[in-house]
């Protein structure tokens, strides 16, 4: 089966670096499969799971944002962040959300509604590719 190179790269760090059968992304505009030889595309992406098939099997990805580069051999993933599902400390996650909706609940003038969304959004997707 032919493969494809699927980095992932933050201000960081390098997170993801292997030869993978298939790439799934939340793209700006909805959901992108993305096989060997697909056509070259570069478009933002959602808080979302990555979601990594190799070999058989299903790896997800938590990126928080960024932009997706694809081209016919190689797709390069540019995130503001992204964790491997074994690298996310729930509770730590678990806390973050919390404090999101709290502020959300709140409704006070001085929260910044957008970034509590975005803070949730975040929060959310770590937790989700753990289970």
């Amino acid at each position: 089966m032919s493969t494809l190179l699927l980095e992932i790269v933050t201000p960081e760090r390098k997170v993801y670096a292997q030869e993978v059968n298939m790439v799934s992304v939340k793209g700006a505009d909805g959901e992108l499969g993305i096989l060997p030889n697909h056509i070259p595309l570069v478009t933002p992406l959602r808080i979302a799971p990555v979601i990594v098939k190799k070999n058989g099997e299903t790896e997800k990805i938590a990126v928080s944002g960024g932009f997706i580069e694809i081209r016919k051999d190689k797709v390069v993933i540019l995130a503001e962040s992204a964790e491997l599902a074994s690298d996310i400390d729930i509770a730590r996650a678990e806390a973050a959300k919390k404090r999101a909706e709290e502020r959300l609940a709140a409704k006070q003038s001085d929260i910044d509604t957008v970034r509590a969304e975005l803070a949730l959004q975040r929060a959310l997707n770590r937790i989700n590719i753990n289970k």
